[in-house]
């Protein structure tokens, strides 16, 4: 999967990169950088940047020094943290807890992206969201769906890790059935919360994004695509999700209330 940056309008761009599982099936990854309202830049999440794209960065944002935030938004996406810090040092650096854990010699800033002041830090640029119902950081490790969710109105473009995935014909598994679909990823049975009402809360915040974010216009998913959408056609899309889960949620319900 080649790496690029791509530029999706209104200061918005998604940067593509590389992630090879077994060394072997590259299934992508991503990091966003956003030009803010005030001239300055924001990473969303991080990646180690290949000499080419980072040269891009560096004349769009003078050397780095325009890059006042980097914002990693899903906790089991690490393992370029350290690497985004030393690249622009003068970057307040945000996380969830499992970054502070995982990277503790790292200067943090004391909120997390899961805090409730969080959200206010960038207010006039962004809208965040977590999945309600279920955990952030599970006892499973092998459980990566939940993710702080990340709009940005002026582009109309979503920033997403895993919660929800798409799968597009570049993929190396494009076979599977649920390419050239808007899903959430496969692990929302064990993401639950083990208790009554759960589901429904899952249920009821996927609607709330559905309404809240209707103009959105693009998503930029993990791990390989950015999907287009029709005009206010992200509400019948977050439907179409939920409809495929409806099961994984009944089960709940009957196991938990």
């Amino acid at each position: 999967m080649s790496e690029q940056i791509q530029d999706l309008g209104q200061g918005f761009r998604t940067i593509r990169g590389s992630f090879k599982i077994a060394g072997m099936v590259d299934v992508g990854t991503q990091c966003s950088l956003v030009e803010m309202s005030n001239g300055e830049f924001v990473f969303l999440d991080s990646y180690t940047l290949p000499d080419e794209i980072r040269d891009e960065v560096y004349e769009l944002t003078e050397n780095g020094r325009k890059v006042s935030a980097i914002i990693n938004v899903h906790p089991f996406h690490t393992i370029h943290c350290e690497w985004m810090h030393r690249a622009f040092p003068q970057a307040k650096l945000y996380g969830t807890a499992r970054h502070h854990r995982k990277w503790p010699d790292l200067p943090w800033q004391d909120e997390t992206c899961e805090g409730t002041s969080f959200p206010g830090l960038f207010r006039q640029d962004f809208e965040f969201s977590q999945p309600a119902g279920c955990r952030l950081v599970c006892e499973d490790e092998n459980v990566h769906f939940s993710s702080i969710l990340v709009y940005h109105p002026a582009s109309r473009t979503i920033h997403v890790d895993d919660t929800l995935s798409y799968l597009d014909a570049a993929f190396p598994l494009s076979l599977l059935p649920m390419t050239g679909r808007l899903d959430f990823h496969p692990t929302l049975g064990k993401a639950l919360e083990q208790r009554a009402g759960a589901a429904d809360d899952f249920r009821e915040w996927a609607y709330d994004i559905g309404v809240r974010w209707a103009d959105a216009r693009q998503i930029a998913a993990a791990h390989n695509s950015v999907v287009e959408l029709e005009p206010e056609s992200f509400p019948d899309r977050i439907g179409e999700a939920l409809g495929r889960v409806k099961k994984t949620l009944d089960e709940h319900r009957e196991k938990y209330g």
